[in-house]
């Protein structure tokens, strides 16, 4: 069952479900876990395949092997557009415990990301949030003071 946070402030985008974000954010941060915790340089994409390679250094040992190709590709499209669509820096965070691995990648614009239909004359570009949306079991977005979190989270559970 895919699912979405909601709670008290604008609607993260997603699938739905009544967790709140903050509970959903709770749900993979449990003792045991690890955590992957990286600093994105403005623009800068050479981070995409050295955080690719990062958390698949954290995964190694998660024991689901294509699910592990899902959080990979999903992390790629979250920093790829913290990357390209804001002009500053942001910071990817990864956990992974028992329950699943949540990846978050915060940015500093508020500008919030726009879910769209891609464009078949588009190229590649307008298909990630559609990835998130549909490979994921839950997503959104949570706002904060100054910018924004995208986040996603995968249970662990079979492909």
């Amino acid at each position: 069952m895919k699912r979405q946070a909601r709670g008290g402030g604008p609607m993260a985008i997603g699938a739905s479900s009544g967790k709140t974000v903050e509970e959903a954010a709770d749900s993979a941060m449990e003792p045991g876990g690890a955590q992957l915790r990286r600093r994105l340089g403005r623009a800068d994409l050479r981070a995409v395949p050295e955080v690719r390679k990062a958390l698949r250094e954290l995964l190694r040992h998660w024991g689901r092997p294509g699910r592990s190709e899902i959080a990979e590709l999903l992390t790629s499209e979250l920093v790829t557009n913290a990357l390209i669509h804001t002009d500053h820096d942001a910071v990817l965070t990864a956990t992974v415990g028992p329950r699943g691995l949540r990846v978050e990648v915060r940015d500093f614009v508020g500008r919030r990301p726009m879910l769209r239909v891609p464009n078949a004359d588009d190229g590649t570009h307008g298909r990630g949030l559609v990835l998130v949306q549909s490979l994921a079991d839950a997503w959104g977005v949570r706002t904060h003071g100054v910018g924004k979190a995208v986040w996603f989270e995968l249970d662990g559970g079979a492909v």
